[in-house]
């Protein structure tokens, strides 16, 4: 009897030690136990450990991108009124254009040497201009060139330990794609917001002069324009610049200008002070059925030329009326506004391939550009 009695509590120490056990290291073998007695059995996953990022974040995308996205506020002196000391005047419309004129935008830091990206039309005309960094800091910065066509400008501030925003390939972007759009919408404060690449090539807004815009469902409002939209490892794929909207909010058609574009405007403006383009002297209009049936022409795509500037790059190339140009550094012309965005980016001074069509004859001519004319109006 007394062995039996000794067995009994050596199994029941047993019992409990393994209970105690199970109850700290295991709990959910206790609930799983106890819902077979009519209670409710919870299954929830352990506390996530520091530094866990959830399947599906653009966590690390936003954080790697934002901090060299920076607020931009600009202030240009109030206009005023010629009529304003007339005593007339003022007693029935008050003391007007008084008060300086204020902007909010936003910019890309792109190089440790202070240069940041943003658009033209977020500092166009501004007196000055004050960046706002994510860490807290604020400086002045000054117009380093603008460029009206595209919508691009580039800054400098005088700072050290600035982030650099890393470089993409917009070239390699296809529709559906996830992007993040970053910027300070309403200068409510910096903010991220995600969507999809929609389209690309995006033209004849009326927006630019030229235009190859990436469209994104991502949220982009006013006060995003200068911004970052970057993909999902951080890098920066464009530049957010306009939108379509009927409220003056976002509706999920956004615009962003491709890095490849803002990176050659970059680098013109901080060598030259000014961005150069390529200009080959036609005329030429989309091809349609009537344009080729009068020239003869035996293609369907490409674009006809319909007029030659005498003594002009294309000219000089053997470029003639009715000639239809297909393709430009290998790459296809479908219509005018891909033949002025290809013929725009091409080095003046640089012989470049152009395939032609001359009724049933298919030509490859080297054709050297020149530097494009500035428009009458910027030139009064």
């Amino acid at each position: 009897m007394k062995r039996l009695w000794l067995l009994f509590s050596q199994t029941c120490t047993v019992l409990l030690a393994a209970y105690f056990v199970a109850a700290t290291l295991k709990p959910h073998w206790i609930g799983q136990a106890s819902g077979a007695r009519g209670t409710i059995s919870l299954f929830e996953s352990p506390p996530p450990m520091p530094g866990d990022i959830p399947p599906g974040s653009l966590r690390t995308a936003a954080q790697k991108a934002s901090s060299a996205v920076v607020s931009i506020n600009t202030s240009k002196a109030a206009v005023k009124n010629p009529n304003a000391n007339d005593p007339w005047f003022r007693f029935f419309y008050g003391d007007q254009g008084d008060e300086p004129q204020g902007g909010l935008g936003s910019g890309v830091i792109v190089s440790p040497e202070g240069y940041i990206l943003t658009n033209n039309h977020v500092i166009d005309e501004a007196d000055e201009i004050q960046v706002f960094f994510n860490d807290g800091r604020n400086a002045a910065a000054k117009v380093i060139g603008t460029d009206p066509d595209s919508d691009l400008a580039v800054l400098k501030v005088e700072m050290d330990k600035l982030p650099v925003i890393i470089l993409g390939n917009s070239d390699a972007l296809q529709v559906g794609d996830q992007v993040l759009a970053i910027g300070n919408p309403f200068g409510v404060g910096q903010t991220v917001t995600s969507g999809i690449v929609s389209a690309l090539g995006r033209n004849q807004l009326g927006i630019n002069t030229f235009e190859n815009f990436i469209q994104t469902d991502a949220a982009i409002n006013p006060g995003n324009s200068g911004g970052a939209l970057v993909d999902s490892g951080g890098n920066l794929l464009g530049i957010n610049t306009a939108i379509y909207s009927r409220s003056g909010g976002s509706m999920g058609i956004g615009f962003a200008i491709p890095v490849t574009t803002a990176k050659q405007v970059l680098e013109d403006i901080v060598r030259d002070g000014k961005v150069t383009r390529g200009w080959i002297g036609v005329e030429p209009n989309d091809l349609s059925a009537e344009l080729a049936e009068t020239f003869d022409v035996k293609v369907k795509e490409g674009v006809i030329i319909t007029g030659v500037l005498q003594n002009g790059p294309a000219a000089k190339a053997g470029i003639r009326p009715g000639d239809v140009i297909v393709s430009i550094a290998d790459k296809p012309v479908v219509d005018v506004t891909q033949l002025l965005s290809l013929v725009s980016s091409l080095r003046p001074g640089i012989a470049t391939n152009f395939v032609v069509q001359r009724k049933a004859d298919t030509l490859r001519l080297q054709l050297t550009p020149g530097i494009r004319p500035k428009p009458k109006a910027q030139q009064r």
